[in-house]
């Protein structure tokens, strides 16, 4: 499978990201943000970084690139769109994962290993785990607060993919830290699964959200 890895000025996991879907037998592409036509491609990552500085809100600036529509055309084409801490935010931006990422409770940068349970897998990315499997995988983010004003609703449709387990170092709402559409094939996630796919980097736990995508 070919998949875009979008890149915006500021990103900078783009790399790693590239060298995981390698890992895991994809075909990675490096895609810049002013590209509108991704239709040649078999499902997008939108990695970390800063986009655009995080100026405004983190994720607020690529919202309105052109890159976006190719990416919401994708998504109706049934393909897998996976969004990593700043992808999270800016697929929760344009509105193609419920809720909203904000400011870490304490207001500051957290960067840490975390366990994590997965609450669903029903979704490409997870469905190599078993429901709450619980996983280790490291966060870094500044505005990685989890909130969504229907909590429920998520419950009700199995939208949940993660959960912290015994800490909640950023303040999100119910712990939560990853979230899905109601398809499950647009994926947001706060955690790095591509920093935790091989040993040598100190847990292969992500790798699966690779080869499941694949």
């Amino acid at each position: 499978m070919k998949i875009g890895v979008i890149r915006f000025p500021g990103s900078n996991c783009d790399r790693d990201v590239y060298k995981v879907i390698e890992l895991a037998g994809g075909k990675p592409e490096f895609v810049w943000w002013n590209k509108g036509d991704l239709s040649y491609l078999d499902g997008v990552v939108i990695p970390g970084g800063f986009s655009y500085g995080d100026y405004l809100r983190a994720g607020a600036i690529a919202s309105i690139t052109p890159i976006i529509e190719g990416i919401k055309s994708l998504v109706k084409e049934k393909k897998p769109v996976l969004g990593i801490c700043n992808g999270a935010q800016i697929l929760a931006e344009v509105g193609l994962v419920p809720g909203v990422f904000t400011t870490n409770k304490n207001s500051k940068f957290i960067c840490q290993w975390e366990d994590l349970k997965v609450k669903t897998n029903r979704t490409p990315f997870t469905k190599n785990y078993k429901k709450n499997e619980v996983i280790k995988m490291p966060i870094a983010h500044a505005e990685g607060r989890y909130f969504n004003q229907d909590i429920e609703l998520l419950k009700d449709q199995d939208q949940i993919v993660l959960q912290f387990t015994d800490s909640n170092p950023n303040g999100s709402l119910n712990g939560i830290t990853g979230v899905c559409d109601e398809s499950g094939l647009v994926c947001a996630v706060m955690p790095h699964p591509e920093r935790a796919s091989s040993k040598i980097l100190g847990s292969e736990n992500g790798l699966n959200f690779f080869k499941g995508m694949l």
